[in-house]
């Protein structure tokens, strides 16, 4: 197989045709990108100029666009006389449009822009990508009430996120412990203004919501221009505080514009003060507030013991309760009454029985076979125990048995005579 074709001075023609043994040197590879990169066509471009250099000796000014929403920048190089036909001030933190072509510097190896024109966004066109970026994000519910989250009533550690030694971070921490002075802060001083706002207070508001301690966020600046503020609507900080799971409170100060910030946030303050206001009780208040409860449960209590004692008077002044035997001794006089009449009955009806028993004695005294044979009678039984009724029922000569009312005697029929209804027992 046959090695690839050199190029100019023995390297390979390629980038693909380059190995371990046949490398490209850094100023090859440096050459080509800037030959690559030389062929692209001028290109618009927008971000945030960040440095602006045009008090040199050169004839060129120096300038450093940055991207507003993510942490990345170019350098810009125009001709000062070019910058200044503009006719209008271009300064650090003005949102501009950069008409450019892209070149690579091969000795250090970096990208850079040459500026033929620039121009500087208007306050009106920022406003308007502003709404329409607010368009956006309500479509996608980044505004919906349901998202807001409730603030603590007292939270333990409180995140704060200010200037340095700005007002805001004064008003903050002053009114806040003049309500609650055990109140505690995680202070994160960044820059609230500028074209490094929007990494510096994104990475504060990740570092706070990773603190386990940290149960509320306040983002605080007090006021300033609309040109001021814009950082607070960034498409990157409003995201970085969708993204917030503690609780957040927005109190940049601006009456007039409302920053897509305060329409994110779980609270939205007025002022630094405000927000202090909100984010704490205020402990005279809420101590009031406890005495004026227990006066009204003091209260309370002691009408129910007043109604509660007026019915027990009302109770205890009652016949029943002034004389509890009341209520009894009729029943007793009552229950003694059933009770006489109960044995009267009882012995009306024993003394009835007695005199039926009695007479049935007597009666059946009277009707017994007893009595009957104590009068002289016998009851005649043949040997098989039936009665003798008449005269036909024995025969002469024959044994029967005679009960009398002392005992038993053996008889013998010696005559037997129907007709006169008698018989003769031998």
């Amino acid at each position: 197989m046959s090695s690839p074709p050199n190029g100019p001075g023995g390297f390979p023609a390629k980038a693909l045709d380059t190995t371990a043994e046949q490398p490209w040197p850094v100023r090859l590879l440096a050459a080509k990108i800037a030959d690559y990169v030389d062929k692209m066509a001028p290109v618009w471009v927008e971000g945030q100029l960040v440095q602006v250099n045009s008090h040199n000796a050169s004839a060129s000014a120096y300038l450093t666009l940055r991207d507003t929403d993510v942490d990345m920048s170019l350098s810009v190089t125009m001709l000062k006389r070019l910058l200044g036909a503009r006719g209008e001030a271009i300064s650090e933190g003005a949102h501009v449009v950069v008409h450019a072509k892209p070149s690579f510097w091969t000795k250090r190896g970096t990208l850079s822009l040459r500026a033929s024109d620039i121009r500087a966004l208007g306050l009106g066109e920022l406003l308007a990508r502003i709404e329409h970026l607010k368009r956006v994000l309500a479509a996608e519910g980044l505004f919906d009430t349901e998202r807001k989250r409730p603030l603590p009533f007292l939270p333990g550690r409180i995140g704060l996120i200010c200037g340095a030694d700005a007002k805001a971070k004064h008003d903050v921490l002053v009114n806040a412990r003049a309500r609650w002075p055990q109140v505690h802060f995680e202070i994160r001083e960044v820059a609230v203004q500028g074209p490094h706002c929007v990494p510096e207070v994104s990475r504060a508001i990740a570092d706070l919501d990773s603190d386990p301690d940290v149960e509320i966020i306040v983002i605080a600046r007090g006021g300033g221009s609309v040109e001021d503020l814009l950082p607070f609507s960034n498409e990157a900080l409003v995201r970085a505080a969708a993204k917030c799971t503690t609780p957040l409170v927005s109190a940049i100060g601006h009456e007039t514009d409302a920053p897509l910030l305060d329409l994110v946030a779980d609270y939205r303050a007025s002022t630094p003060t405000d927000a202090a206001k909100r984010i704490v009780p205020d402990v005279g208040q809420e101590l009031a507030r406890i005495a004026q409860a227990r006066d009204r449960m003091a209260n309370a209590l002691n009408r129910r013991l007043r109604t509660e004692g007026e019915r027990l008077t009302l109770l205890r002044n009652r016949p029943v309760l002034a004389d509890p035997a009341s209520i009894v001794t009729p029943r007793l006089r009552a229950l003694e009454q059933t009770r006489t009449a109960g044995r009267a009955a009882i012995a009306r009806r024993l003394g009835s029985a007695d005199a039926d028993l009695a007479n049935l004695r007597t009666a059946l005294r009277t009707l017994s076979p007893q009595a009957t044979l104590e009068r002289g009678y016998a009851v005649l039984r043949t040997d098989d125990g039936v009665v003798v009724r008449s005269p036909d029922d024995v025969t002469v000569g024959q044994d029967l048995s005679a009960l009398v009312a002392a005992g038993r005697l053996g008889v013998t029929v010696r005559t037997a005579d129907t007709r006169t209804g008698e018989e003769v027992i031998g």
